[in-house]
């Protein structure tokens, strides 16, 4: 099964080189379906109640250096892996209904940065995590490169040069890590299980924790490192923008849960308050600047800076509820800009800009587009009852429980995302109608896509223990090495 979905996407793609161009995007799509309904299938068959990796796949790859193809699953990864799958399916129907330029070469780009995606929350050898977090930059480069707006040379190449230092920092690591280790784990392995039993010594720990923390933050983005997030967002594809926005900048906080805090626990430890500290400008910076500008798109990179800061004060306040609440809320801020990146390509056909300033009354004759929008921007603010509150009602929890200091000044958070939020939706929606603009009803080929990724969100807020009680046991295993208090794993168990 794990097999099938990372390797699905990308021969769809290679497929599609020998289909006529007229039809590739609908092929595209068909194989980004396919990937859900594996995704979906999986999910029905995880054990909700078991903390270990579950479908495991191990395989010798390179034996020469320790590497084997190891792929798994558990409560933290698998909505991640549903999530990829889900919004991939949306973008790629929204781009086959826009049908972009070259789609072959679109299409196949969509579908190995698909592959590239899958393979880090499925990974469970380092530098197989290593080499599908670097291969997601290749497709990227050129979706923003060829496909984008405005001044995407500027903008790929700035984006490049943060990752690809960030990453190849990483990469330093992972080798210096497997290396360092093989005394202690009876050889050179790559196996992230294999390296969390063997730690290093303090010392090395800091070090490369600071390698794989670089490129975690540059790719969240978190302040400090976010110096290419705005002009990637305003040259990105839309669709693109969706998987930017949604998942890749989850691979980041996902790496510091699966990776991060169970192999280096002395490094996590020692370096907790910096990264709350991070997370904290990130929230406070993020919000401040969301609502000090007018372009839709830099109000979401913005407030996506603010929430992946929730995100990170979630995973480092090292609690169990924070831990939780950062899992839950990757998939809530997943799937609140994915529909709000869509409405903003509706925005602009229908006012030709991006600019909220010469914006407004689109809810005068589209009362369905007007009850969507009101429905993401309400999960946005965290409104009581959606599931980024209870998301962020973790994190704060879990945080209340560690630093309580950091936790009181990480809620005006709230506060400040409420502003933004209603801001964009009052502007857009409800101010005089401008010269020029038109107020219509969302098409079919327009709700077919937006209106499942409402609904999900509309479905998490109705039961968001749907994450939290498959999430819980994996969360604290992986927490177990810097938190006393935290169900040990199952293997201890056995040896007790």
């Amino acid at each position: 099964m794990l097999v099938a979905i990372f390797v699905v996407p990308v021969a769809v793609g290679l497929i599609g080189f020998l289909l006529p161009a007229r039809v590739a995007g609908w092929w595209a799509t068909l194989g980004a379906l396919a990937s859900l309904v594996l995704a979906i299938v999986l999910v029905a068959g995880f054990d909700p109640a078991g903390g270990n990796l579950q479908d495991v796949v191990d395989q010798s790859w390179i034996p020469q250096l320790g590497v084997r193809f190891q792929l798994g699953v558990d409560g933290i990864s698998i909505f991640l892996v549903l999530l990829t799958a889900l919004l991939w399916a949306a973008a790629t129907l929204w781009s086959a209904l826009q049908v972009p330029d070259r789609p072959r070469n679109y299409f196949f780009m969509l579908g190995l940065c698909e592959t590239a995606t899958l393979g880090c929350f499925l990974a469970q050898d380092l530098l197989l995590f290593v080499l599908c977090f670097d291969l997601m930059l290749v497709p990227l480069y050129f979706l923003i490169g060829a496909w984008g707006t405005g001044d995407r040379v500027r903008a790929t190449i700035k984006m490049i040069v943060y990752t690809l230092v960030g990453s190849l920092l990483m990469l330093v690591g992972a080798i210096a890590t497997a290396v360092l280790s093989a005394d202690a784990a009876g050889g050179v392995t790559f196996s992230i299980e294999t390296l969390r039993q063997a730690p290093l010594a303090d010392g090395t720990q800091y070090w490369i924790f600071c390698f794989f923390a670089a490129a975690f933050l540059v790719k969240m983005p978190a302040v400090l490192v976010h110096g290419w997030v705005v002009d990637a967002y305003r040259s990105c594809p839309l669709p693109v923008l969706i998987l930017l926005g949604g998942v890749l900048s989850k691979v980041a906080a996902y790496g510091f849960l699966r990776i991060v805090i169970p192999v280096f626990p002395d490094a996590s430890v020692h370096f907790q308050e910096l990264l709350l500290i991070i997370g904290l400008a990130s929230i406070l910076y993020g919000s401040a600047m969301a609502f000090t500008r007018t372009e839709l798109r830099d109000i979401v990179a913005f407030s996506s800076i603010a929430q992946m800061g929730f995100i990170t004060i979630g995973i480092f306040s090292l609690s169990g509820a924070g831990g939780d609440g950062s899992v839950i809320q990757m998939v809530n801020h997943a799937l609140v800009v994915a529909p709000i990146f869509l409405i903003i390509a509706l925005l602009a056909e229908r006012t030709g800009t991006e600019d909220i300033r010469e914006m407004g009354g689109m809810a005068k004759r589209a009362p369905m587009f007007a009850i969507l929008f009101v429905v993401v921007t309400m999960a946005l603010l965290a409104m009581p009852g959606s599931a980024n509150f209870v998301g962020e009602f973790f994190i704060l929890k879990g945080l209340f429980e560690t630093k309580v200091a950091i936790a009181l000044i990480a809620s005006t958070g709230i506060a400040f995302a409420a502003f933004y939020a209603l801001r964009m939706y009052q502007r857009t929606m409800h101010d005089p109608l401008p010269d020029g603009g038109a107020s219509r009803e969302m098409t079919l080929r327009e709700g077919i896509v937006l209106v499942p990724l409402v609904a999900c969100i509309v479905a998490l807020a109705l039961y968001p223990g749907l994450i939290t009680t498959r999430g819980e046991a994996a969360v604290d295993r992986s927490l177990a090495a810097v938190t006393p208090d935290a169900t040990p794993p199952p293997e201890a168990v056995a040896e007790r």
